[in-house]
Parts: C-alpha cells; sequence; structure tokens
C-alpha cells in the first residue's frame, strides 16, 4: 500500500469527513513533512483531533496511524534532499538526549534485522557469493565505506573480489568484462544513487547474478536482485546510520568464511607468518 497511498487518498477523497479532508490535503501537499509527525502534531498542524488523524489511518486500510506514517516514510525515503532529511528530524532530535536517542535507533534496526531476516534467503546470497567465478562489489556514496569493508574482508576469503569505484565512465570500465558466471554485490541505500542502478543494470544486461543489500523491497536494487538482503538504515538527519546494515555484513563475512572452512583457516595461518617477519603488528613480549 505504500507504493500507492497517495492515489488512494486522492481516490477515496469524496468519503472523508470535513475533518479528515483537512488530513488528507496536507498529507498530499506535504507529505515529507506529515510523514515525520506524531499523529498529535498532525492533527495540530490541520487543526483536529488526535483521534480523527488515527480514525483517518484507520480508514485507509491500515492498522493505525504508525503503519501509515510507515507507509509514507517508505514512500519518500529515497527522494528526499538533505534539506528535507534536517527538516524532517528537527522534531525527533531538538530537546532530546542526542547521544541516546541515536544509540537506541541503531539498536531498533538491528533488531529489526534480526526479526525481519529470512535465513534460508541469506543462506542463498552465502551460496551464491562462494559459486562465483567473480564477485563484483558496487557501493557508492555514503555505502561506499560498506563496500569498501566487505571487499577488506571478502579478498581475504576469495582470490576473485573486484571492488568497483565510483567514477562515471570509469565504473563501467571496471564492470566490461562482467558477465555469466560473475556475481555482482550491489550495497545501496536513499537516497538511491542513479549512478549505482545503472550500474547494476549494464551488469545484469551482461548476464551476470545481482545480489542486493537495500533497504526495503520498493528499492530499485531489490527488483534488479536475484536474492537480497533487506535491512533498514536509519536516517538521522543528513547522515545515514549504517550500523545495521555494517552487522549484516558481519553475518555474511563470518557465512562465508565458514563456508571456506580450511582454506580460510590456512590464509590466515600465512598472513600470521608474513605479519610476524616483518612485524607489521610489533611483538608481544613475553614477561
Amino acid at each position: 500500500m505504500a507504493k500507492n497511498i497517495l492515489h488512494t487518498i486522492e481516490k477515496n477523497m469524496n468519503s472523508f469527513s470535513k475533518g479528515q479532508k483537512l488530513i488528507a490535503r496536507y498529507i498530499l501537499s506535504s507529505y515529507d513533512k506529515a510523514a515525520f509527525m506524531t499523529a498529535s502534531k498532525l492533527g495540530k498542524t490541520v487543526q483536529v483531533s488526535e483521534s480523527t488523524v488515527v480514525r483517518f489511518a484507520t480508514q485507509l486500510g491500515y492498522d493505525g496511524y504508525p503503519s501509515m506514517q510507515r507507509a509514507l516514510q517508505e514512500m519518500i525515503r529515497g527522494k528526499l534532499t538533505s534539506i528535507q532529511r534536517i527538516q524532517a528530524s528537527d522534531g525527533t532530535l531538538s530537546g532530546s538526549d542526542l547521544l541516546t536517542n541515536v544509540l537506541q535507533r541503531d539498536m531498533e534496526k538491528i533488531r529489526m534485522a534480526i526479526d525481519q531476516t529470512d535465513g534460508a534467503e541469506f543462506e542463498r546470497v552465502v551460496e551464491t557469493v562462494n559459486a562465483a567465478k567473480r564477485i563484483y562489489i558496487i557501493g557508492f556514496r555514503s555505502s561506499s565505506f560498506l563496500a569498501g569493508y566487505l571487499n577488506f574482508y571478502f579478498r581475504l576469503i576469495y582470490d576473485n573480489v573486484i571492488l568497483v569505484q565510483g567514477g562515471a565512465a570509469g565504473t563501467f570500465d571496471q564492470l566490461f568484462r562482467v558477465g555469466a558466471g560473475d556475481v555482482v554485490f550491489a550495497i545501496c541505500f536513499p537516497r538511491y544513487s542513479e549512478l549505482a542502478i545503472k550500474t547494476i543494470q549494464f551488469a545484469k544486461d551482461r548476464g551476470a547474478t545481482i545480489i542486493g543489500l537495500t533497504d526495503s523491497e520498493m528499492s530499485p536494487v531489490y527488483h534488479l536482485s536475484t536474492c537480497s538482503l533487506l535491512v533498514r538504515n536509519e536516517m538521522i538527519s543528513f547522515v545515514d546510520s549504517l550500523a545495521a546494515p555494517m552487522s549484516m555484513l558481519n553475518a555474511l563475512i563470518l557465512a562465508a568464511a565458514r563456508k571456506k572452512g580450511a582454506d580460510v583457516s590456512a590464509t590466515f595461518s600465512e598472513l600470521e607468518h608474513v605479519w610476524d617477519r616483518f612485524g607489521i603488528f610489533g611483538k608481544v613480549e613475553d614477561e
């Protein structure tokens, strides 16, 4: 219903009460603001009672105001400008313990990932990565840090990993040889990078298997992917808080290492000798 909430409101306008029409018109004209208002604040803004706002959500087919609010947020997550994100967060961050607020939001998204992750789909992702001829990792803008993190650890597990760096024509040059048997691990969260989407589509058109790490079934990456890991990032003002996606990558890295088994142990055994020989981490002196 999230995709069609504005259409649903327009379609049912004539059936609304006078107060509900005030709510409907406000949402249609200012849905980017309404999506982050409590039922009480939305009611005060349009001068109706909080109960009228709740009944409005129910009449639209939601089980309560929070469900309607999530639908609005889902619809606009990939469209808000940085300025709109700052404005939307003013009410939730002002006058609060900022540190506690941000950490609690991150914990909430990790708990949500635990509850919502499909174990069978996760295992399918691990199997697909493990069987890949080559593994390309794509992540631009703030997602580039997640891509770099995954690349660092995957290169310790596999010898066929390629990190695709952002940068217009150079992006496609790095994927020029991608094809059947290859896996493209695409990391993309709102605001969805147009370059990332075009790059992923290019790889898909050339026969590569796409694995998406993204936020929802509404994401363009989800629709391009053969299998996906869905985990919510947190939009905190102009910041993309990526704690939950990072935790998901940690789980994926460890699952991939377990799948490789003895190969990974041999790799790290050899690396420890190299690190020790060149004093990379220094030596622990015996007492």
